[in-house]
């Protein structure tokens, strides 16, 4: 259950019966507990209405509630603040399991994300596609039906100068490795020798005019391009196949329909030989086609807006990029808007992220200077990981160790990355990253790993325990809480795209059983105490692994 929504609607309904109509309360969790568990306000605007003291009117509301179910303590504080500390019994009685809730409203949501640039590897700030990814994990566990969009770079005249280079080594394209080479080799060349650098531009033209052989070699290009993708997907576990594949090149013959419905629709103005869209509410116009007849990436992404508003009848479309296009991404939502590109009822959101820093706050790089590989980075992970659970665990097989440094290793990067506000920047540190202890993955997966050992040594399967456990004292209480929380957090984290909520409740959580096994016996504590402290556990444990699960970080049984 959502229980801030359920609070919501008994204050809500408090407020009416305290003879304010209409109050809209706000439920927030309390940030101390003497505070209770939640903290409910709406009576400072409600008083105004009401022309009545703030304080006065939340005793109306409290004495409206009377002795409900809910709630051991009803109290009033501050200027108006109801502050509410849920009953054992309340609990206890929706603890059976925590199964996540689908949503009434299921919605056709596209989530676009990762969208490289096929003509280089994928590097550090690819990364912060897994917020994508976490947002599409999250959306599709509350039931909406979820269309991924992986918007690869795969057309322009970049890619003139990589097929005339790869037609010219095409011996050695089925050893080609190493992208950033093979692009570097292309640009000194097109840079410094003028024959080439026509035969490059040629190629643009006649790739974007269909021809078969130049066709054919970009073509193996991109297939090279793609496994590489692939390979960091597979690492990454990101959830994105061949199927979501939404290429630039896909809209290639609809751009000339774009342009010409922009026309039709009297949006265009030619500025100095550029078919360009001016907009009251746009600080600057947006360029559609250049003096050339060249496109742009705004061509491109006005014709997947229409695409996916259309033929995916989308709901919501929502781009996780990186902050700097956020002006993009302002023109091209008034813009599909003005033209009838998007339906009235489709939402467009822009999703921004930051960028990742290295310890001297720049973007971050190797010690050379050059664009950190993020296949190198996910290695270097591993290896960490591998020499950090070999020295706490010396006894454990190679073969093991080797898996639980890949889940380790990759959990830590990817938690780290989802765990930031998404909008912000941060400082890449593996100190940090890979620690016991504070906001990581490591936290989380040790929190599991424990409360599976604790059934192992108890000889327990935790599926035998059908029961909804009875709350004996405020630790149990508070661990109860704070399961019933995971579902109004992901609702939280789906409304407003922001995956670090859920980090944020996973780490709570964890905290939260900590303080319960420190000061709770659970395998020695008497019948039926027994039983009902290891339902907390069983929960707790399945809530982290879920939670985690939901941001494509795995769990270990040991570590």
């Amino acid at each position: 259950m959502n229980l801030r929504s359920f609070l919501h609607g008994r204050i809500e309904a408090a407020f009416e019966a305290a003879g304010v109509a209409g109050a809209e309360p706000m439920i927030g969790v309390a940030t101390r507990p003497e505070f209770g568990d939640y903290q409910a306000n709406g009576a400072m605007a409600a008083a105004r209405t009401a022309r009545t003291q703030p304080r006065k009117l939340a005793e109306g509301v409290v004495e409206a509630l009377g002795d409900v179910d809910f709630a051991e303590t009803l109290a009033v504080a501050g200027p108006g603040f109801v502050n509410i500390t849920l009953s054992p019994a309340f609990v206890s009685a929706h603890l059976a399991n925590v199964e996540i809730e689908p949503t009434l409203h299921p919605e056709r949501i596209v989530v676009d994300y990762s969208a490289p640039n096929l003509a280089k590897e994928m590097h550090v700030g690819h990364l912060r596609t897994t917020i994508g990814d976490a947002m599409a994990r999250i959306l599709e566990a509350l039931g909406h039906h979820v269309i991924r969009q992986n918007h690869v770079g795969d057309w322009g005249t970049q890619f003139g100068m990589l097929v005339a280079h790869l037609e010219d080594v095409q011996e050695a394209a089925p050893e080609l490795k190493d992208l950033e080479v093979f692009y570097a080799q292309a640009r000194r060349r097109f840079d410094s020798d003028n024959d080439f650098a026509d035969r490059a531009r040629r190629t643009v033209v006649a790739l974007q005019r269909g021809d078969e052989r130049v066709r054919a070699y970009w073509r193996r290009f991109i297939d090279i391009s793609l496994a590489h993708c692939r390979s960091v997907y597979e690492i990454l576990d990101i959830t994105l196949g061949d199927e979501d594949l939404d290429a630039e090149s896909r809209y290639n013959d609809d751009l000339p329909n774009v342009i010409a419905d922009l026309e039709s629709a009297g949006l265009v103005t030619v500025d100095d030989g550029a078919k360009c869209v001016f907009l009251d509410e746009l600080e600057t116009p947006l360029i559609v086609q250049k003096r050339d007849g060249g496109y742009l990436y705004a061509t491109t992404d006005l014709a997947s807006v229409r695409y996916r508003s259309e033929h995916y009848r989308a709901d919501r479309i929502l781009y996780f990029v990186d902050s700097r296009q956020s002006l993009h991404f302002r023109q091209l939502f008034a813009v599909a808007r003005k033209a009838g590109f998007a339906r009235e009822t489709c939402k467009l959101e822009h999703h921004p992220f930051g960028a990742i820093l290295g310890r001297d706050n720049r973007p971050f790089k190797t010690r050379s200077g050059d664009v950190v590989k993020l296949a190198d980075l996910l290695d270097e992970a591993v290896r960490r990981a591998r020499a950090l659970v070999t020295e706490r665990n010396p006894e454990l097989d190679s073969e093991e160790a080797d898996r639980i440094a890949r889940v380790v290793g990759i959990g830590a990067v990817k938690y780290t990355d989802v765990s930031k506000h998404r909008a912000s920047d941060y400082v890449f540190d593996w100190d940090a990253m890979l620690n016991f202890d504070g906001n990581t993955a490591l936290y989380l997966q040790y929190a599991y790993a424990r409360i599976r050992s604790l059934f192992r040594r108890g000889g327990i399967d935790p599926r035998c325990l059908t029961d909804a456990p009875a709350i004996s004292n405020d630790t149990e209480r508070r661990l109860g809480v704070s399961l019933l929380r995971f579902q109004e957090t992901l609702e939280q984290a789906a409304s407003e795209a922001l995956p670090h909520y859920l980090t944020g409740y996973l780490h709570g959580l964890a905290g939260d059983f900590t303080r319960f096994y420190e000061t709770c016996p659970v395998l020695n504590a008497p019948a039926p105490v027994r039983d009902h402290r290891l339902k907390l556990c069983a929960l707790t444990g399945e809530t982290l692994r879920k939670g985690l699960g939901l941001l494509g970080i795995g769990t270990v049984e040991r570590m």
